[in-house]
């Protein structure tokens, strides 16, 4: 938003591309705004906000929040990471964060301009860095808004998830490499870069040294092709940047908010760093989930689903989101007595409950409402196994044998193109949101007629009868398979699904996809060794689904759609046991998913009562 300087209580003064040196020497830039009058920086020393971002300290939002919150009373500092626009050193992504973030801390301590604590705040790479400042505790923090990011564990969730690998890390490379120190020097670097197809070299993966469409800026080629082939939980992924799991008895214990939303990549970072830190620290620390995709909390819809005006954070919880983490600010580095640590620390949006027509935007109607929580996982939630049942039901009786396995073909060759989901960075090649789960043009891998993903022969599809009475589901989801294959390994991904049904709007009705997940079958025992199968031998498995909070309303359907690829979300297995980030050798596997008396493969949804 513009920043409205008749509301102003401060001038400010900006001190441009201050070099502030880390522990190796490099020098990282910042911008330093400060509360001026008359043009001239104020004597006085004023709590400090600090935001280090890998995307330009003078991106035209960074600049106005930073304007926002010196003009009410604050010095803000924005830093360039290592190695990003002005400032030094070479490139590496997420490792480099909690030292370059223990280090700036250090030196905004010696500042005669700061007032004792600092808080920090940002989006995306800006909550992975302050995740990893935080896992150093540095003695001068004084609270954090994690907004969208602070990797609980990037092996796990956003970088590889379930074993897999996600592809929206080649895009986010790709796109960076184009705003690189190297592309900016270089103008036959840079025309060499921006000239690339990005879809066509999506069609040959995995991508080569020196062969790819970053083999002009080494630094991000190789942390690209070196993360892609890291796929065993080992030290790499324990570092501080990559885990905070590893580090939460020593994390930062200061006031903190962990904010996410249902189709952003980072849900399960939020809701599982927030359940590990709220039980350990004094805090406070609290919660915030809502709707959007990653980054959009000021637009009403996901994809192509509209939630409803009170779906904008700026509409519902407060004037604006700057004003409310100034709210925020303001009790923890200046002492206000706002009452903010008597709200509920958890505030979550529940999806669902709208009209189901189209609106004027030809968006689906999907509604939605804010609710106040004590606690993540709701308390009152009552985990009910719904069961996959012969010829594609989904129920809450255990399936009697003897039933005959559902069997399906997968062809790596042919994989199931991603529509929608919980995605970030991954445009132009992935959209993120929901969506009618039907191929069309939109989406990268669909073909012609754009029939629905359920038609396909490798997707299984398990729904329930009409429902009788709305069905709320708030919480994590997990999917309990019992599987066999003719390959020694594979890939079985699941997508939770709400299920119009056909209106004037929607003759053919709406499948919405709500969360998904996937498990690289030879990591189904550990993420540090992997175990091939024995082909044709019945292996139990488990899928974990990102958390959701969804009202399944009357006379819809919840569905479960099992298959073995959803690219480009997640690479696709080969099917040998190699890792496709290495190997582009591919076979097809035929795969069997049972569900008899003895091998009553399910999913768990936290079921909220009716009040």
């Amino acid at each position: 938003m513009p920043f409205d300087n008749q509301k102003a209580l401060h001038e400010v003064h900006t001190e441009s591309r201050v070099m502030v040196a880390m522990r190796d020497g490099v020098r990282l830039a910042c911008d330093i705004y400060r509360p001026a009058k008359n043009e001239a920086p104020l004597d006085s020393a004023f709590p400090v906000l600090l935001q280090r971002t890998p995307y330009s300290k003078t991106r035209e939002d960074l600049v106005l929040e930073a304007l926002f919150f010196t003009s009410h009373g604050y010095v803000t500092v924005v830093q360039d990471c290592r190695a990003r626009y002005e400032s030094e050193g070479g490139f590496t992504k997420y490792t480099d964060e909690g030292e370059d973030g223990f280090d700036t801390m250090a030196w905004l301590a010696q500042q005669p301009w700061g007032g004792g604590k600092v808080g920090t705040y940002g989006l995306s790479y800006s909550a992975h860095a302050q995740a990893a400042t935080a896992c150093l505790n540095p003695p001068n923090l004084g609270c954090m808004w994690l907004d969208s990011g602070g990797f609980s564990n990037a092996f796990l969730n956003a970088c590889r998830n379930g074993g897999a690998f996600e592809l929206r890390q080649l895009t986010w490379a790709y796109k960076e490499a184009v705003e690189s120190r190297e592309a900016y020097a270089d103008p036959v670097v840079m025309e060499a870069i921006r000239t690339q197809n990005i879809f066509d070299w999506f069609k040959r993966l995995p991508w080569k040294k020196g062969h790819s469409p970053l083999q002009w800026t080494p630094d991000y080629e190789d942390y690209l092709l070196d993360i892609w082939t890291r796929e065993n939980f080992d030290d790499y992924w324990k570092q501080i940047g990559l885990c905070v799991e590893e580090y939460y008895d020593v994390f930062s214990d200061v006031p903190q908010v962990h904010m996410s939303a249902w189709y952003d990549p980072y849900s399960r970072t939020a809701t599982d760093n927030y359940i590990a830190l709220s039980g350990t620290k004094k805090g406070p620390v609290s919660l915030l989930m809502g709707a959007w995709t990653h980054g959009q909390r000021a637009v009403t819809h996901s994809g192509n689903v509209d939630l409803g005006e009170s779906a904008i954070i700026d509409n519902n919880l407060a004037e604006d989101f700057n004003h409310l983490r100034l709210q925020f600010f303001e009790r923890w580095l200046k002492g206000a007595n706002n009452g903010l640590e008597d709200e509920p620390p958890v505030k979550l949006f529940v999806m669902g409950g709208g009209s189901g027509r189209k609106n004027s935007q030809q968006q689906l109607d999907h509604g939605g409402q804010w609710r106040s929580e004590q606690e993540w996982p709701l308390a009152r939630a009552l985990n009910t196994l719904f069961y996959l049942q012969p010829g594609g039901g989904l129920a809450t009786e255990r399936p009697q044998e003897p039933n005959p396995p559902d069997k399906y073909l997968f062809d790596p060759e042919h994989p199931v193109p991603t529509v929608g989901g919980n995605i970030s960075s991954g445009q132009p090649v992935m959209v993120a949101g929901g969506f009618d789960q039907r191929e069309s043009a939109e989406f990268f891998g669909s073909e012609q007629p754009y029939l629905p993903l359920a038609s396909r022969s490798d997707v299984l599809v398990f729904q329930t009868d009409l429902l009788a009475e709305g069905v709320e589901v708030t919480g994590p989801v997990t999917v309990q398979l019992w599987i066999s294959s003719s390959a020694v390994d594979t890939d079985f991904t699941a997508k939770l699904i709400d299920v119009y049904p056909p209106s004037a709007d929607y003759p053919e009705g709406y499948a919405l996809n709500l969360t998904d997940g996937i498990l690289r079958v030879k990591f189904r025992n550990s993420w540090e060794k992997t175990e091939l199968m024995t082909p044709g031998e019945v292996y139990h498995v488990e899928v974990g689904l990102l958390p959701i909070s969804n009202l399944f309303v009357k006379g819809h359907r919840i569905r479960l759609d099992i298959s073995s690829s959803n690219f480009p979300r997640f690479d696709v297995n080969g099917n040998t046991g190699e890792n496709p980030g290495a190997s582009p050798v591919r076979i097809t596997a035929l795969n069997s998913v049972y569900h008899d008396e003895s091998r009553p493969s399910n999913v768990l949804l936290p079921v909220i009562p009716a009040t």
